[in-house]
């Protein structure tokens, strides 16, 4: 008996510091903005704060407001949680993103258009490859994105990018070399985010402009992580290589289906003479 209690006690210690160790692993591993981040503009219009598990962003008439990773990554998994303007965020754009520099730059963007009260936002996502872009789809959202804190991801490999919202995937970019598209693969990229008015185009064509009697608009962000590597070091992770899996298929067409408003791909007048050849 005697024996055996000594045994448990043991298994019971090895088990206690193992659920301790993992919860001290998962906390060290988790983003914090004063570590990860630098403030890039806006003076005191962005601000880091709850030990730097916080940040937020503004815009009033004087100016908006940026940081960027202070890091650069080639391919990854990165992970975002934002609550968006609320109210009337009519010319608004919150950018969310990541580029590279120089004019040849890759670049992979959430946009999100800000709207009048009671309309939804537009989720407007592009991806650029050696400086050239207008690969836009928009999307509605299928919540209110200022209510509460959501989660928007990007997974990015040799082979695809993935932009998913609350883990669904709403939008694929596949890897089209063999047709002679460029694919974004060389280049590594920092994360960017910044809250700007862009009332010339950003609500309806930019006939609704922005209201500055509700200023300043605030969006707030939290719950960074990143797996992928840098440029310095590779971090292999799960997301690497991973295919979409039935369900992640499923709730693919299901967005695209029932929220998607806007695809290059079908856009016959803007490309009159051939849709891009990525679209074929």
């Amino acid at each position: 008996m005697e024996s055996f209690c000594n045994g448990y006690s043991k298994s019971l210690s090895f088990t206690v510091l193992m659920v301790v160790l993992t919860s001290f692993l998962m906390v060290a591993s988790a983003g914090n903005f004063y570590q990860d981040f630098d403030l890039t503009w806006g003076d005191h219009r962005a601000k880091i704060f709850n030990g730097g598990q916080l940040l937020s962003l503004s815009l009033d008439k004087v100016s908006g407001s940026g940081f960027k990773s202070k890091k650069e990554y080639l391919f990854g998994r990165i992970d975002m949680q934002l609550k968006l303007v609320s109210g009337n965020s009519a010319g608004t754009v919150t950018a969310y993103y990541l580029s590279s520099e120089g004019p040849t730059h890759d670049e992979i963007d959430f946009e999100f258009l800000g709207n009048t009260t009671g309309d939804p936002y537009i989720l407007h996502t592009n991806v650029f490859t050696q400086g050239k872009g207008n690969r836009e789809q928009q999307f509605y959202l299928w919540f209110d994105p200022t209510k509460n804190f959501h989660t928007y991801s990007i997974i990015w490999d040799s082979q695809k990018i993935v932009f998913l919202v609350d883990n669904t995937p709403i939008r694929i970019f596949a890897n089209a070399e063999r047709k002679g598209v460029a694919f974004p693969k060389n280049q590594p990229m920092k994360i960017y985010s910044s809250l700007w008015n862009a009332d010339d185009w950003a609500t309806r064509g930019g006939l609704v402009k922005t209201d500055w009697s509700k200023a300043p608009f605030t969006a707030y962000y939290r719950n960074f992580n990143v797996q992928g590597s840098t440029s310095s070091r590779f971090l292999n992770g799960a997301w690497q290589s991973q295919e979409l899996d039935a369900y992640s298929r499923r709730r693919l067409r299901w967005v695209q289906k029932n929220f998607m408003i806007y695809n290059y791909c079908s856009d016959l007048k803007r490309f009159p003479q051939g849709l891009p050849t990525e679209c074929r």
